[in-house]
């Protein structure tokens, strides 16, 4: 069956695409990717007469005009996404058009930027009595924000936080992060570009957010992490590997 094929293209680096998602470029007769996010060497994969669109130039409405006629003529589409895009990936206002015209499609997921941002600083989102839980969010800017998704309602958590699309914002942010609960001292980093060449990693603390960005020049393309799980230490061992703790494999060591 015929399909347009959303595909997350990863976190940055181009070797980081599923298996899937890379023979889906590679068979493509078109690809509309997101210029302004996506690593150009994944256009490496394409075959040679492959039409390429930018769509950082296009509107939605030019994407999926090219998707459209591509399907129409039987050509083969790849609508090519930053990282995961089932994360600010605008995806779902493409999809409605394609179901309202009953055009078939699928999506392949990709690594999001949030887990390149981990494997960056080599962490673990998760510890043991330190957080379970991780938010992941944006601050208001041009796009507004639900007024119940507050970055300080999410602080009252004090669980792991993760924050796209802010590296201009990050004076509020920190600002916003203390009204809600965090302390100024609350460990933070700053991931640049995670997983691509040029990849930097900064650890700072919540009050320290925008003066690093600035001594450093960063300006965009950057998560924040929030929470005490930056650079942590000391933490609970993991029952699951625990001798001491039956799983339905293994009995407790007596």
């Amino acid at each position: 069956m015929q399909k347009i094929h959303f595909v997350g293209a990863g976190s940055g680096a181009a070797d980081l695409i599923t298996l899937r998602g890379k023979s889906f470029l590679e068979e493509a007769d078109i690809i509309v990717y997101a210029g302004s996010l996506v690593n150009p060497k994944l256009l490496d994969y394409a075959k040679e007469g492959c039409q390429i669109y930018n769509s950082a130039k296009m509107t939605l409405e030019d994407v999926l005009e090219v998707m459209i006629e591509g399907y129409e003529k039987g050509q083969k589409v790849v609508r090519l996404h930053t990282g995961d895009p089932c994360l600010y990936g605008a995806i779902r206002e493409q999809m409605d058009v394609l179901d309202e015209k009953k055009i078939n499609y699928d999506y392949t997921p990709g690594v999001s930027s949030f887990c390149g941002a981990a494997s960056a600083l080599n962490l673990e989102y998760t510890l043991p009595n330190i957080s379970q839980s991780v938010i992941i969010t944006r601050m208001e800017g041009r796009t507004p924000v639900p007024a119940k998704e507050s970055i300080q309602s999410f602080a009252a958590h004090q669980a792991t936080m993760v924050v796209f699309l802010s590296t201009g914002l990050l004076e509020e942010l920190s600002k916003k992060l203390i009204e809600g609960g965090y302390t100024a001292d609350t460990p933070a980093a700053i991931v640049y570009k995670a997983t691509w060449d040029d990849e930097k990693t900064f650890v700072c603390t919540v009050g320290t957010l925008a003066q690093t960005a600035k001594e450093n020049n960063i300006t965009k393309t950057a998560l924040m992490i929030i929470g005490d799980v930056v650079g942590c230490t000391n933490y609970d061992r993991s029952k699951l590997y625990d001798p001491e703790f039956t799983t339905e494999f293994r009995e407790a060591s007596k």
